[in-house]
């Protein structure tokens, strides 16, 4: 693959991603969000099952270190919070405000990987975060 194969993927899940919130937001009408979680988290892990199995990439899980373990988990259970809260964002907000506040992750996945990651951020990604705060506020401040 090449060098900006990432780039490709990445805009690929923000489509993805921007479906994501128009059709959760249309299809939330006059049931729960959480149990409309369940049904996303159902049809995710049948979609998965049906893909490992396509591409054959079953793997045994017997070579997981317990860092593996705990950070898989841990990222499990993230992924779970961040779904019951968007689902019930949108239920309650128009899709054109949730959806870009849900996008500051960016920002805060940024900060978190200089913490915990030791990453060094340029002072063009700096900006550019500080550029993405702004259109973030400026998006979800009421009209």
């Amino acid at each position: 693959m090449s060098s900006n194969a990432w780039l490709f993927w990445a805009l690929a899940s923000a489509g993805f991603a921007s479906l994501t919130a128009i059709f959760a937001k249309m299809g939330l009408q006059g049931i729960d969000s959480d149990f409309a979680t369940f049904i996303r988290t159902l049809v995710i892990l049948a979609a998965l099952v049906l893909f490992l199995t396509y591409t054959g990439k079953w793997q045994g899980v017997n070579g997981f270190t317990g860092k593996n373990w705990t950070f898989l988990i841990l990222s499990g259970l993230a992924t779970g919070a961040s779904w019951l809260a968007y689902f019930k964002a949108l239920q309650l907000g128009n899709a054109s405000q949730v959806a870009p506040v849900d996008k500051f992750s960016l920002v805060l996945v940024a900060l978190m990987a200089v913490v915990f990651l030791d990453e060094r951020p340029s002072t063009q990604e700096w900006i550019g975060l500080g550029l993405v705060t702004a259109g973030v506020l400026t998006l979800a401040l009421k009209r």
